[in-house]
């Protein structure tokens, strides 16, 4: 059995898979009706409306429906895109067995507990025949496959089939009149739509379970008798062809499988039993320790069965699908039906070689697992699970063609896998004794070699090597020296993939893919949510490779992305150019066309290849938000620019860029109100004033259009706004421009003729106006205001000069822009028509309320003209004679000058230029910097902790030398890896006060005080190393993993203890003191940690009479094998007391059997399936009320914070 998904819930009662998505209905014991997605393993979507169990549910085959009926007697039909019920089908009067969809027809058929089966119409809601016969409770009723045909099985010891194919007539055909009388008739006496075509006896006890094969005339049943009984029909009469035994208990449910000649039964023995449906002996017997069996249902159109038993439900395959396969040269060698094929890639020609050995065993799942091919000798090694491991070494004829049946003997053996690892040598795993044979063709041991780890499968890693695969790493072995040649940790592999020339591999994991070079030097990991299937390398280095629903790509860097979307999986064998070969799981070769022009491109640009890049960008139809993210990602939004058509994209990306000129570009096409108001502030940010006046004219931003003049000293300009203001009757803006000039009797004017005469008569006192003032004060009589004592004068100053835009220094345009703009224009065109150029037709201004936007160059302009009708300073040439020569210093002459040297760049702005690390940049006394790093790289906040670090590491790279007594002391700064060999003119950097030797000691002294339950020491430290993390240097990529792991250990270490101080601080709350010490025991210590936190989460639990939770956590202590034998007595004794009442005396939030993360603020379990957000620091999880909330764990860091990630080591680039 090949379990694919498995869930932890109560009794599960129903199954039904979706024929489409990969999707699961699980009806439970206890009302709720769940939808799991087996392929993610999450839960979709849970409906609880009913009322008790809830025995059957079925999927419709295309309908977005689903029908459920349970033990209140209802029949509920549900949509599960609305998430609701549509509708309720009342009518049985007992419980309700089983229900499902008929292929075709808008049917229903319902088994009951009311000793009847009744068929319904979902459309017309109603009930539409009444099955009645069976005298006991009717345990299920399926519809045939194809034919008017229902089946069903009761505790009265029969099967009975019926015929509604009567039914059928009556839906389809219009009836007329008299037809209708009689089927009135007939359904008020009893109808005939269904009769009863067969009553298959022969149980000796109720039957549970029957079901039609899908395309034979075969029935099988299951019954509490023990036995399983296969049945036969024909047109008159059906019989008992066979009865299978072997079951222990209640036969619960009986099905023929979909793909293969097998029956499948599970029963109350807690098993589930394979068959051989023609042989009609035991095939397998998969069995669960305290689950009983209940349901039973497999996939309409895939290999997948899936099972209900008391604490959740299983989906399973029963034999793997992928063929073994083994590229060489332009060929693939598989095996198919029994057959060794070839396939050349070239030709795609198809060939059968030779026939191989059918397994001798009646177990399933004995198939090929791996091929290796030796081309020299023409030999394949075939390697299955037959005795538990067992190979099969075959020459291939050169002339061989395949047609007969009967074919060389094959020599065997026994090992755990098997590969050629030269021309005529092959290496067998054995397991036994964890060493490698190396054998000849002729099948004799040659050499035996020791492996370095305990290993359980060896792979192909170049002529005379091995690579060695164990649980969490791989190693690669050398036969010949016997040493290690490479070693790194991983996920468990199943697959490894060698590029063409042997120099990168790409280990497979279920979820996760690793990319090393030839010694397993670490270069990416790449992880999916989605099984990993398959993959190749490309011409170009690319990794290619296939989950269960997508081709995907991943690039040396470890950057990813989508290919192609597959309907079914498949096997990637080989890859020429955009074709891709492989293999499905009927053993077919594909070719599959790709288009690889998105990552040929993401390729090019990190190798730097920008001819090829811009080919492909003038060339390749590459859109899509996807790619733009990703060029803006990666630092080119330049690029970026060009991929898109649309201009409103153009333009945001102009902006974000900083090319002013396409943004006005843009913004010229786009002619709308807010994209000029957004052009003119980045305009304004980057001292563009010509475009800053453009787009304050297009948005008739008259306010800011006059500020912006005065800012700029432009008074000609400002005084036209004024004169535009008052032909537009813009009392406030004519004002303002007359503030902004300082024109006092321009303000005078305006205040009087707005009727402000008070103010007018002040401004124009104050100001020396004094007969404008005496005529306003004439007019005013005896209102005339009192002016204040402390008068000042609203002048501005006069500008010093018309500023423009500001200087910008001279640089090259980059290849992007100097290649790819449309035409080639003067660098400078764009700024001199939004500067100088004419935007508009001549303007009276008469005509300004008609103004087009931003027309307002006749007014500013009018004086343009007499600018150039006189100037220059009237220099002339002087009459020199032609012999005069111009005097030079002598070289040697000494000045009476004193000039100083130039003064060097001080070493710590030479170390924060040349780094990206916060470290260093602290150590250069750049804190602000290094904060601005640890912010962006790991979403630090609160940088109260790290206060005194900075202070340290800063004083730490520096010494301190005396010079004179009244000369202030010299600071000398301290580089790291300094030697007298070295360069006086290159600086290393900095010497740093932390290292991480002094973290390992620091995690050594916490792990020694848990020990010792000192546990607010133990928090001091595990938390002092989180906080001076963020502040170390390593070399390698190596030490940088082990930094990241420290940081995991060490964030575990500081949640629990948390936890458990703040259980030592409930002394009035038994209930969540319980809940704590629970959770402790789900973070992730070292083992002698974990046995006494389960040791204590047993002692609190069982003081509080939780025996049920008690024995568990006794259960999971003894799984420890732990070596104090107290713990271990202490452990069997709770499990002895709680086997006589294995019950909880309070209801615990904690549920050991759902996989669970812990909130790190609330310390509550987050389970999966429910949101999370996590600190971008320490990746404590936390719940989603937390966002923006500081880091309870490591308290640095803001939950839920964007954050590029840790950055300890020069390496990482």
């Amino acid at each position: 059995m090949l379990t694919k998904f498995e869930t932890k819930s109560n009794r599960v009662k129903g199954l039904s898979f979706h024929s489409k998505r990969p999707w699961i209905l699980a009806s439970l014991h206890s009302g709720v009706i769940q939808l799991w997605d087996y392929r993610m393993g999450t839960l979709i979507d849970r409906f609880d409306e009913h009322d008790g169990p809830v025995r059957g549910v079925h999927f419709h085959k295309t309908q977005p429906l689903f029908v459920s009926g349970g033990d209140d007697y209802k029949i509920k039909v549900w949509n599960y895109k609305l998430h609701r019920c549509l509708f309720t089908l009342l009518g049985h009067l007992d419980y309700i067995r089983t229900v499902q969809f008929h292929h075709e027809y808008p049917w229903i058929v319902s088994a009951s507990d009311d000793q009847t089966i009744r068929i319904w119409n979902w459309q017309s809601r109603t009930c539409i025949s009444v099955l009645t016969g069976h005298n006991h409770y009717v345990m299920c009723a399926s519809f045939h496959h194809k034919e008017d045909l229902v089946v069903s099985a009761s505790l009265d010891q029969t099967v009975r089939v019926w015929d509604i194919g009567a039914l059928r007539k009556k839906t389809v055909s219009p009836a007329d009149d008299i037809l209708r009388l009689s089927q009135m008739n007939t359904d008020f006496f009893g109808g005939v739509d269904a009769v009863v075509k067969y009553v298959l006896e022969g149980h000796d006890r109720g039957v549970n379970w029957a079901s039609f094969h899908p395309t034979l005339p075969l029935i099988v049943s299951g019954a509490d008798d023990r036995q399983v009984k296969i049945w036969r029909m024909n047109d008159t009469k059906a019989w008992e062809v066979d009865t299978l035994r072997g079951h222990m208990n209640n036969v619960s449910c009986v099905l023929f499988h979909s793909r293969q000649d097998i029956i499948v039964s599970n029963s109350e023995d807690k098993s589930i039993r394979v068959w051989d449906a023609t042989k009609r002996t035991g095939l397998q017997t998969f069995r669960r320790e305290h689950d009983r069996f209940w349901i039973l249902s497999a996939h309409p159109e895939m290999n997948l069965l899936a099972a209900g038993h008391d604490s959740g439900m299983i989906v399973f395959k029963l034999e793997r699908e992928r063929p073994a396969f083994s590229v060489s040269g332009d060929s693939v060698f598989y095996v198919k039906d029994r057959f060794l094929r070839s396939f050349e890639y070239s030709s795609q020609k198809d060939t059968q070689l030779i026939p191989i050995r059918r397994p001798g065993s009646n177990s399933l799942n004995q198939g090929s697992r791996t091929l290796s091919y030796s081309p020299t000798e023409n030999a394949v090694l075939i390697c299955s699970d037959v005795d538990g491991g067992s190979y099969e070494l075959y020459v291939v004829p050169k002339d061989s063609s395949g047609r007969g049946d009967t074919g060389q003997e094959a020599k065997r053996g026994v090992g755990g896998s098997a590969v050629f690892v030269a021309r005529n040598r092959f290496a067998v795993l054995e397991k036994s004794s964890n060493q490698v044979l190396v054998k000849n063709l002729k099948n004799e041991i040659v050499k035996k070699s020791v492996l370095p780890i305990a290993t359980d499968a060896i792979f192909y890693a170049g002529t005379g090597n091995l690579l060695c695969r164990a649980e969490d790493r791989v190693v690669i072995f050398d036969l010949q020296q016997r040493n290690v040649l490479g070693d790194l940790q991983t996920p468990f592999v199943r697959y490894v993939v060698w590029s063409p020339e042997m120099d990168t591999v790409a280990l497979l994991s279920k979820h996760s893919i690793v990319i090393a070079d030839k010694n397993l030097v670490h270069r990416c990991t790449l992880h999916e949510t989605i099984r990993v299937k398959s993959g190749s390398w490309d011409d170009n280095g690319v990794f290619i490779y296939t989950t269960l629903t997508h081709i995907k790509y991943c690039l040396p860097n470890g950057d990813s992305g989508i290919i192609k979307t597959l309907d079914v999986p498949v096997y990637i064998t080989k890859i020429y150019g955009n074709t891709i070969f492989c293999l499905d799981r009927e053993g077919k070769n594909r070719p599959i066309i790709i288009d690889s022009t998105e990552y040929i491109f993401k390729l090019s640009l990190l190798g730097k290849r920008y001819d090829q890049v811009m080919s492909m960008i003038k060339k390749s139809e590459l859109c899509g938000q996807a790619m733009i993210a990703y060029l803006q990602q990666k630092g080119f939004p330049q690029v970026a620019l060009y991929f898109v058509k649309d201009e409103r994209t153009r333009f945001n990306l102009a902006l974000e860029s900083g090319n002013i000129e396409k943004a006005l570009e843009s913004a010229k096409k786009i002619d709308e109100k807010d994209h000029w108001y957004r052009l003119g502030v980045e305009a304004l940010r980057q001292g563009n004033a010509g475009i800053v006046e453009y787009a304050y004219q297009k948005t008739k931003n008259f306010g800011r259009l006059s500020f912006h003049y005065l800012i700029t000293g432009n008074l000609e300009k400002l005084s036209k706004m004024m004169r535009i203001a008052e032909v537009k009757n813009d009392v406030m803006g004519q004002f303002h421009d007359a503030l902004y000039i300082g024109d006092v009797q321009e303000r005078v004017k305006i205040l009087k003729n707005a009727g402000h005469l008070p103010l007018a008569y002040v401004t124009a006192k104050v100001h020396g106006l004094n007969d404008i003032a005496e005529g306003i004060a004439g007019e005013l009589g005896d209102n005339v205001p009192s002016l204040p004592g402390k008068a000042e004068l609203l002048t501005p100053p006069s500008p010093v000069l018309c500023a423009g835009d500001w200087p910008l220094l001279m640089v090259s345009k980059g290849i992007f822009e100097g290649g790819l703009d449309d035409t080639v224009k003067d660098g400078h065109e764009d700024y001199e028509e939004a500067a100088d150029a004419d935007w508009g037709e001549g303007l009276d201004v008469g005509e300004v309320d008609n103004m087009q936007n931003g027309d307002i160059n006749a007014l500013l302009e009018d004086d343009d003209k007499e600018e150039n009708e006189e100037g220059g300073w009237g220099l002339e040439d002087l009459d020199l004679p032609a012999d005069a020569d111009t005097p030079r210093t002598a070289p040697h002459a000494r000045s009476s000058v004193f000039v100083a040297p130039t003064p060097g760049i001080p070493v710590g702005q030479i170390w924060a230029q040349r780094s990206s690390l916060a470290a260093e940049h602290a150590a250069a006394g750049d804190f602000d910097t290094a904060m601005r790093l640890l912010s962006r790289q790991l979403g630090i906040r609160n940088f109260s902790p790290l206060k005194s670090l900075f202070i340290d590491i800063h004083m730490g790279s520096h010494t301190y030398l005396w010079a004179f007594s009244s000369a202030p002391v010299i600071s000398v700064a301290v580089e790291r890896g300094w030697n007298e060999s070295a360069s006086p003119n290159v600086r290393s950097p900095p010497a740093l006060a932390f290292n991480f030797s002094q973290l390992d000691e620091k995690l050594k002294a916490g792990y020694k005080s848990t020990t010792a339950g000192k546990f607010s020491e133990a928090l001091r430290l595990f938390q002092s190393i989180l906080h001076t993390i963020p502040l170390i240097v390593v070399e390698t990529r190596r030490e940088v993993d082990e930094v990241k792991e420290l940081i995991i250990i060490v964030k575990e270490y500081v949640l629990g203890l948390k936890m458990e101080l703040q259980r030592r601080e409930l002394k009035d709350d038994p209930v969540r003191q319980q809940e704590l010490a629970a959770y402790f025991t789900h973070c992730n210590l070292q083992l002698p940690h974990t046995r006494l936190a389960l040791l204590n989460a047993m002692t609190v639990c069982y003081k509080a009479q939780n025996l049920s939770t008690a024995a568990n956590f006794a259960n999971r202590l003894l799984e420890t094998n732990p070596s104090n034998e107290n713990q271990a007595r202490t452990a069997r004794q709770v499990l002895q007391a709680a086997g006589r009442n294995m019950k909880d005396a309070t209801q615990l939030k904690y549920d050991f059997r759902n996989p669970f993360v812990l909130c790190g603020a609330t310390y509550v379990p987050i389970y999966r399936g429910q949101r999370d957000i996590t600190c971008p620091y320490c990746s404590t999880h936390f719940v989603p009320s937390q966002e923006g909330q500081l880091c309870t764990v490591c308290d640095l860091a803001v939950v839920g914070s964007d954050a590029s990630g840790l950055r300890c080591s020069p390496t990482q680039r």
